[in-house]
């Protein structure tokens, strides 16, 4: 034993809490829980050094912090209640940053015990291992120009193409037994590769501490500690300033809906349900073999929305994509008949998830209102990204699924077949502005089986490279923000696994390097040209051209601006038959210019084109005063510019 063992060493005059902060928790409208909760090292009124513990756990019967300082000692420094808040508080003189801890925690009836890491933890030991460090989150931010103007960034009429990124996965080093790159090494590569490939915002699945690798981050248990399997909380602070110094917004995963069973986590913390419903008609997930966070519990809504404020706060991230939110707003969600619980009213929606999700974005908004909040909602629920005042959930964006189901299934087709799926493209305009939509080509579309986006593509290898240009031009003249999962920006042929790098080595391929040239000259034209990004969100900046051409498989539109000065024309060629004297209506006369072809020689196509540009005739076509007569490529997609007035 060390010298910190005995009873003695625990003071109960020191507290970070004060009778405000356990009336707010207990309310469930405090937001900033962490920095009253958890291990604080600090200094008590006496000049003595040590650490503040504080942990709720209301149906203990005795609480104690267990650690390296006591030879994980259970009886030695026990933490004492906090009247009746449910709170269990000491300060341990001695205890500095780098101890492990957890909590050692007996239920009333003496039936039940266990060790748990700290719900509040910033920082926990590389899993397998579970324990809790404490530790500071001080860091000096280099990142000030960004913060200050990244609301112009961030807003709905900006330009937002996001690169998806698995941490872990994005690039290992195979000479060192295929280990993940670390927060500080990633920081310069991965910047500077978003941006060759013209990207603004980085999004990264969750990095919240999780045990099991394979979840992808999705099965939290530390939801307060970036994983420690790749550095520090500061190392991960770095890289996100690194980012926002090189112009790149960052963009993290959080997981509200469900959390793990592992026994150091937040499951039975007690020797109750805390965290989670006790009946597992609510409480538990089948999908995922995961509990379900109880939204009606005040103290879990001051935990779960203090966790939301504290990574836009202390990690200054400019957005939160919120996972798998249909689960939480349904009550029979992947259930049977008779596997959930209605309620009051007798109906399927959780009413206190919508409460929690409605608070989420007020409280998010309120305090950051240059940042965007993003829901992963997989049905047709009404106006999740509408203003709460409204009837809205508040989200700022929603990834659009049926979109992306609805385009992947066309793709799939071959194009021979594709006249007689045309509707799967244009359906999609009928409701493309009741939200505030993200077009996502996602993590999900390339795991399990599904293969990767390039091995989704019919025809043969040049085929195969033609059809995904062009899925990726159709995305980017699709009104829309954009986001696009790693690899597949310079066409991965594997299917994407997590405990492998990306394959880099075929940048070392013709045929890969022209992609990746393609989408880094989408991502300039997107942000550079207001008509494919001002009206993203609105229908004003939308118009067809032709929707209705099934038997060549051609689609034509137009997109605009705010100021209706720039349009953009959109034509794509679903087929691999080029089409000559191709004639589209345009409501203005002039030149207009080919900004983009996706089967030019740059990009890995035939160079099939219109040399530059085509002059409009004052010919009538699809109900407008002029047309152009354009060559199509094959398997390609033109972006034709007027700057006319």
């Amino acid at each position: 034993m060390n010298g910190l063992t005995g009873t003695t060493t625990v003071r109960h005059d020191q507290s970070m809490l004060t009778d405000d902060d356990i009336h707010l928790f207990n309310e469930g409208t405090h937001f900033d829980l962490q920095s009253k909760l958890g291990a604080h090292a600090t200094s008590a009124g006496d000049g003595t050094q040590g650490t503040c513990f504080a942990v709720w756990a209301p149906n203990a019967g005795t609480v104690s912090v267990v650690g390296e300082f006591n030879d994980w000692d259970k009886e030695s420094h026990p933490l004492k209640p906090r009247g009746s808040s449910g709170i269990w508080e000491g300060f341990v003189p001695g205890i500095a940053q780098g101890t492990l801890y957890k909590y050692h925690i007996r239920r009333r009836d003496g039936g039940y015990q266990v060790d748990k890491a700290d719900p509040f933890g910033v920082f926990h030991e590389v899993a397998p291992k579970t324990a809790s460090i404490v530790w500071d989150l001080d860091y000096e931010w280099g990142d000030g120009e960004w913060m200050s103007g990244r609301a112009a960034r961030n807003r709905l009429k900006a330009p937002m193409s996001i690169y998806e990124v698995h941490l872990g996965a994005w690039r290992r080093v195979a000479a060192e037994e295929n280990r993940s790159l670390s927060y500080r090494e990633l920081a310069p590569e991965l910047a500077d590769h978003a941006l060759r490939c013209g990207f603004t915002h980085v999004e990264f699945l969750p990095v919240m501490e999780h045990p099991f690798f394979g979840s992808w981050g999705y099965q939290t248990t530390g939801y307060f500690a970036p994983s420690s399997r790749y550095g520090t909380p500061q190392d991960f602070k770095y890289l996100i300033d690194y980012l926002h110094q090189h112009g790149l917004g960052v963009i993290l995963d959080w997981v509200p809906s469900h959390f793990p069973n592992d026994e150091h986590g937040l499951a039975y913390f007690d020797g109750t349900h805390l965290f989670e419903h006790s009946d597992p008609r609510q409480g538990y997930h089948p999908d995922w073999n995961s509990h379900i966070f109880n939204y009606g519990r005040n103290e879990v809504r001051s935990f779960l929305l203090s966790n939301a404020l504290y990574w836009l706060n202390e990690y200054h991230a400019d957005g939160l994509r919120v996972d798998a939110v249909a689960s939480m707003l349904y009550l029979d969600y992947s259930r049977k008949e008779g596997e959930w619980i209605p309620n009051k009213y007798g109906g399927r929606e959780n009413l206190e998830a919508i409460d929690f999700l409605r608070s989420f974005n007020t409280e998010v908004y309120q305090r950051h209102p240059d940042v965007q909040t993003i829901a992963e909602e997989s049905t047709a629920w009404p106006m999740v990204s509408r203003p709460i005042y409204v009837g809205g959930l508040g989200f700022g964006l929603k990834w659009d699924m049926g979109w992306m189901h609805d385009t992947l299934q066309y793709v799939q087709h071959e194009p021979v077949h594709r006249k007689y799926h045309h509707d799967q493209l244009s359906f999609r305009m009928i409701y493309a502005f009741n939200e505030n939509f993200a077009l996502p080509l996602s993590h999900d579309e390339v795991v399990h089986g599904k293969g990767s986006l390039l091995s989704k593509m019919p025809g043969d290898d040049w085929q195969k490279f033609a059809n995904l240009r062009l899925l990726y031009g159709y995305m980017y003249g699709m009104p829309g923000k954009k986001l696009l999962f790693m690899g597949g920006e310079f066409g991965q042929w594997n299917e994407w696994q997590h405990d492998t790098s990306l394959q880099w080595e075929l940048l070392e391929q013709t045929p890969h390097t022209a992609l990746q040239r393609w989408v880094s000259a989408l991502n300039r034209c997107y942000a550079a040209d207001a008509a494919l990004h001002e009206q993203d969100c609105d229908p004003a900046g939308f118009e067809w051209i032709d929707a209705n051409d099934s038997e060549k498989s051609v689609l034509s539109f137009l997109r605009k601006g705010d100021s209706n000065q720039e349009l953009i024309a959109v034509i794509c060629n679903f087929t691999p038959v080029p089409r000559q004297d191709y004639r589209v209506g345009v409501p203005r006369g002039g030149f207009w210019s080919e900004l983009l072809n996706s089967d030019a020689d740059e990009f890995g196509g035939s160079g099939l084109g219109n040399l530059g540009g085509v002059e409009a005739s004052p010919i009538g076509m699809h109900g407008r005063p002029f047309s152009l007569n354009l060559t199509l490529p094959p398997l390609g997609i033109l972006f034709l510019k007027s700057n006319s007035a």
